[in-house]
């Protein structure tokens, strides 16, 4: 069982890669985008870009993340019980999680406005804002890695 728990961390901490990959650049696109003459030949390349981008690395990496870390929470139950889930370092990386769930809609939601011709934010809210992932994933990693020194 240990084989495969390592083989399904390893498998999960690469697509939690790709997804954090997606989930920082998008935003940095769309920072360029609301520079982009509306139907002009950039604004066209960008949300071609963005689209590829959510349609072949954000979206199946956030769903193999999520299906691989509920494999791994199953396999820990096994070794551990259930209430490991309530540990403050878990509850804590569950929060995380649910701060980048959220955000991966709002980026959706955010593309298709951009696609539509709609977006309503500026620059600067993209450049605000693009880091907000790296600051979830700090919360999330030390969270497991520290178990906030049980």
């Amino acid at each position: 069982m240990e084989g495969y728990f390592n083989l399904l961390r390893g498998l999960h901490i690469l697509a939690v890669i790709a997804w954090m990959a997606g989930m920082l650049y998008l935003p940095r696109l769309f920072v360029y985008h609301t520079r982009a003459v509306p139907g002009g030949e950039l604004d066209t390349t960008f949300k071609e870009m963005e689209a590829k981008l959510m349609r072949i690395i954000m979206n199946p990496s956030m769903v193999a993340t999520l299906l691989l870390g509920l494999s791994l929470i199953w396999i820990d139950s096994k070794v551990r019980g259930w209430g490991f889930l309530l540990k403050p370092w878990m509850l804590t990386k569950l929060t995380g999680l649910l701060v980048l769930f959220g955000w991966h809609g709002f980026l959706s939601a955010s593309r298709r406005k951009f696609e539509q011709g709609m977006n309503v934010r500026s620059e600067r809210f993209w450049r605000m804002t693009n880091e907000l992932p790296f600051l979830a994933a700090i919360a999330i990693v030390l969270s497991v890695t520290t178990k906030f020194l049980d």
